[in-house]
């Protein structure tokens, strides 16, 4: 059974951060809030954590999971950004957008597949998983969480555990969370960006 750790939305203690970071460590799968809802959240390189988040949405097999990055600098390691994209990345991050971009020689073949081209990259806002992200030193592989049979992100902590405290290592209830989705933008083919879903973010000054 999963433990569950409140943690203060604008001040993470330092303390359960390392304890969360330690449950990735051991190849955990966690729950954390994001910008928009909770989602599923396991390292990078944790090829029986991405089968586990997928048993639990019940995903296809091919589904494109996304990075949660920290900053530029790992968003630059993963994906090939030019000056173009360097400068709307830095002009939209941290906030509401989930970017596509070329994947780079550095994602991980046996988690993104051989054949993958394209990566989707969020910066969220979130000052716990800034943390978690600056703790562990490294993006976290990350899938929303919606359950089999339902339309949108869980809204509620209490049903979330009751669902899956069985299925995921650790819980982390950060308060409330906005449930709007992120503004999706493509600028895999480079510039300007192609506007995939419209939602937090406004990048209609780059569009």
């Amino acid at each position: 059974m999963a433990n569950i750790f409140y943690i203060h939305p604008d001040n993470p203690q330092r303390r359960l951060i390392r304890q969360a970071v330690d449950v990735l460590n051991q190849q955990g799968v966690i729950v954390l809030p994001t910008d928009s809802g909770y989602a599923l959240a396991t390292k990078i390189d944790n090829k029986k954590g991405q089968d586990r988040m997928s048993a639990i949405r019940q995903l296809e097999k091919g589904h494109y999971f996304s990075l949660l990055c920290g900053d530029l600098a790992e968003i630059a390691r993963f994906a090939r950004v030019d000056n173009a994209q360097y400068r709307l990345l830095k002009a939209l991050t941290p906030g509401g957008f989930t970017f596509i971009l070329k994947a780079s020689q550095e994602l991980p073949k046996r988690i993104f597949g051989s054949k993958r081209k394209t990566i989707g990259i969020r910066v969220p806002q979130s000052k716990i998983i800034h943390a978690l992200l600056t703790e562990l030193g490294e993006p976290l592989l990350t899938t929303t969480l919606i359950l089999p049979n339902e339309e949108i992100s869980q809204m509620y902590i209490e049903d979330i555990y009751d669902c899956i405290n069985r299925q995921v290592d650790l819980v982390i209830d950060g308060g409330g969370a906005s449930f709007e989705p992120t503004t999706v933008l493509d600028i895999s083919e480079g510039m300007p960006p192609v506007l995939i879903r419209q939602g937090q973010g406004d990048a209609s000054a780059f569009i």
